[in-house]
């Protein structure tokens, strides 16, 4: 009977640090936000940002906002590989970077999202009644988790496939739902921390990408 009303504490605070680290990371990162808005008007024209529905917490769609790296108007497949024509020169710099997921910290702000959280997914790649989906989406998704560190590099693997849309829906994300899953069971503020910082790091240095040391670093334990 204890258990429920033990989890609101830590739950208020894991949105207390969402707020603050959010609210702080748009402060810092402003001039960062505004040059990249202003590159993306220079390449490509308007618009800056691109939205999109997901799937949240308990199943609840919400509208999930990322800096445009697509020519504007395009249309296609859900899934992007590595080689998509749609996207722009400076948009490939920003999707090897991560830099287009900044905007989603004002996703964070509103409640939509966590800092970390398992990455959300468009509805047409969700299936609600699984019973892995259901123990995922008891969470709110969020900008960076250990699935997304390990699958960086997840478009050069579909755009060596023939049907990318099939290959990520079919292998890709359930092997990523697992270690959402086995990452939720042992979660911890630590390894938030740790993940925040490896996502920052690679950001920077994606030329440093080391899947071992992401493991080494979170634990290997995450996914027993």
């Amino acid at each position: 009977m204890n258990q429920p009303r033990n989890r609101w504490p830590r739950q208020a605070l894991y949105r207390l640090f969402d707020m603050t680290g959010a609210a702080a990371g748009m402060v810092i990162l402003m001039p960062v936000l505004f040059a990249l808005a202003l590159l993306i008007l220079w390449g490509d024209g308007p618009p800056v940002f691109f939205s999109q529905m997901r799937v949240g917490r308990k199943g609840k769609l919400f509208r999930i906002w990322k800096f445009r790296t697509m020519r504007a108007d395009s249309q296609g497949r859900i899934i992007t590989a590595a080689g998509d024509g749609r996207v722009t020169h400076i948009g490939a710099v920003l999707r090897r970077c991560k830099l287009d997921e900044l905007p989603q910290l004002f996703n964070v702000l509103k409640g939509d999202m966590s800092l970390v959280g398992p990455r959300p997914e468009v509805p047409e790649c969700v299936q609600l009644e699984a019973p892995i989906w259901q123990a995922v989406l008891q969470v709110r998704p969020g900008v960076t988790d250990l699935a997304t560190l390990l699958y960086r590099d997840e478009e050069k693997l579909l755009g060596t496939a023939v049907d990318a849309t099939a290959l990520y829906c079919e292998t890709v994300l359930p092997a990523k739902l697992v270690l959402n899953l086995g990452y939720l069971r042992s979660r911890s503020f630590w390894r938030d921390l740790r993940l925040i910082h490896l996502t920052v790091r690679y950001s920077l240095f994606p030329e440093r990408f080391d899947p071992d040391l992401i493991m080494r670093t979170v634990g290997i334990g995450v996914l027993k």
